[in-house]
This record gives structure tokens, C-alpha cells and sequence, in this order.
């Protein structure tokens, strides 16, 4: 099954992202011509501004999805771009889910000599169990292992189960509570990801 940006915004509808009525092409990544003939500006590393992640940290969250979403799901690449750059709207989640996607990539120049993005899906996924990432606890602040599930992993499920076609893909179209029946770290809860607020109160 084939995701798309519908579904994308489906999954940051359901978070409260959208707000009212929005075009499918809202949560679009920038590009030189929506951005270069229009009085805007592309930064030197990708971001289109300030809400927007640079295209290295997109790249490596379509890499990691790549790794961690079923083999049958195809549209990743615009499904997890267009849910990037909507998620990256609320200022709680864009820097953490920034920092932690970075710190993957610099791992894997570091221990394979490319960037995350630039490996073999094999590779990235044995990269991410070297890491711990399949079994480590989804904690915001925690170590590598634990940001990493939670702000990238744990992200990337969480936006495939929640959306009508990863939801149908997986047999859960309407998905409530754990969807079960997943190994390692596909096993993501079906719970909006926690909020790094220490009072308590969901970002959803």
C-alpha cells in the first residue's frame, strides 16, 4: 500500500497540527521554486525557515522509516516528509526530534564513514540495533539509545499506525491502544508520543 501526504495529514489532523481547512501541499518540504521566485528564503542547510527542519534531518527520518516501516509500505519518502515538516510546527517536538536525527546521522559517519541517509537499508537498520535503539525505553532526555527511540522511532510509528493506510496495512485502520503483533522495534505504542513537558499535559 502506497502512503501519501493525505495520510500524513491525516496523522498531524489528529494531533491538532492542521488547525482548520489546509491544501494537501501545506506540509510540502521546500523547494527552490516555492521558495527562491516567492520573496522567501531557503536557508544553507535546506530548512525553508524557521518551522521548517533542514534536509539533512529529513532525510535521515525518511531513512529511519525506511528501516523500521513494513517492506510493503510504499510512499515513504512523501508520506514521513510531509509529516516532518507539519510535526516540526510545534516548537516542543522540531528541535528534539532535530538534535536526535542529527546525532544519528553523526553516528553513522563516524562508524560507517556516511551518512545515515546514504546506507544500505540493511545497514541502517543493523546501525540502529547497534545502538540499542530496538530495545531501548522511549525516554526524551534519556541516552542516545532512548532519544532515539522516542523522537525518531517511536515518531515515525506513531505517524505510520495513526494513518489510515498504515493503519489498514497493519490490519489496525482505526488504531487504539498497542497494535500487537509487531517484533523489535516496530512494537511502537499506540499512544501519541509523550510529551517533554514535566507537567504532564499532552502536546495533542
Amino acid at each position: 500500500m502506497r502512503l501519501t501526504r493525505r495520510d500524513a495529514l491525516a496523522v498531524l489532523a489528529g494531533l491538532g497540527v492542521t488547525g482548520g481547512a489546509v491544501s494537501l501541499t501545506q506540509f510540502d518540504p521546500p523547494t527552490a521554486d516555492s521558495t527562491g521566485n516567492e520573496g522567501g528564503s531557503t536557508g544553507e542547510d535546506g530548512s525553508g525557515g524557521d518551522d521548517t527542519p533542514p534536509t539533512a534531518v529529513r532525510d535521515t527520518m525518511v531513512a529511519a522509516a525506511e528501516a523500521v516501516y513494513p517492506s510493503a509500505a510504499e510512499g515513504v519518502s512523501e508520506f514521513v516528509e510531509a509529516y516532518v515538516v507539519g510535526r516540526a510546527r510545534d516548537d516542543s517536538r522540531r528541535a528534539a526530534m532535530a538534535d536526535a536525527a542529527t546525532e544519528l546521522d553523526d553516528v553513522a559517519r563516524d562508524w560507517e564513514g556516511a551518512a545515515f541517509a546514504d546506507l544500505p537499508a540493511a545497514d541502517r537498520d543493523r546501525l540502529l540495533r547497534e545502538l540499542g535503539v530496538d530495545a531501548a525505553d522511549p525516554i526524551p532526555d534519556g541516552t542516545l539509545s532512548e532519544r532515539l527511540r522516542f523522537h525518531v522511532v517511536n515518531e515515525l510509528l506513531y505517524a505510520f499506525y495513526a494513518s489510515p493506510t498504515g493503519g489498514r496495512l497493519v490490519g489496525i485502520e482505526n488504531p487504539i491502544g498497542h497494535p500487537g503483533g509487531a517484533e523489535s522495534y516496530r512494537r511502537a505504542t499506540m499512544d501519541e508520543p509523550e510529551t517533554t513537558d514535566s507537567g504532564g499535559e499532552t502536546d495533542g
